[in-house]
């Protein structure tokens, strides 16, 4: 099963904004290979870190709103948010140990 959850325009700030605890949105698209490449990689953050890190998914082309707000132009694009603040952006279908290192450092 999966801990990785979807986070819309409609409920961004109450999943994300308000959490209790570091989350990572990755923003991404169906139709988006990479976003595609990197999934597997943001699905075993979300069991590594599960309890101390929400992990969302934000799909760009039905969220637009959100995507727009905080400046998402290319897409794999994962964000880390704490108490209500992005903190850390990382661009692009990276390694584990990317990701990794910075989701690390908030939770």
């Amino acid at each position: 099963m999966s801990n990785v959850g979807d986070v819309t325009d409609v409920t961004f700030e109450t999943e994300v904004l308000k959490s209790p605890i570091p989350v990572l949105v990755d923003f991404w698209a169906p139709w988006c290979g990479p976003c595609r490449a990197v999934a597997p990689v943001v699905d075993e953050i979300a069991n590594e870190y599960k309890g101390r890190l929400k992990v969302l998914k934000l799909n760009t082309d039905e969220n637009p709103k959100t995507a727009q707000s905080y400046r998402i132009s290319g897409i794999p694009s994962l964000m880390v948010f704490k108490n209500g603040q992005p903190v850390e952006q990382v661009v692009g279908a990276v390694p584990k140990s990317t990701l990794s290192s910075a989701v690390e450092k908030h939770v």
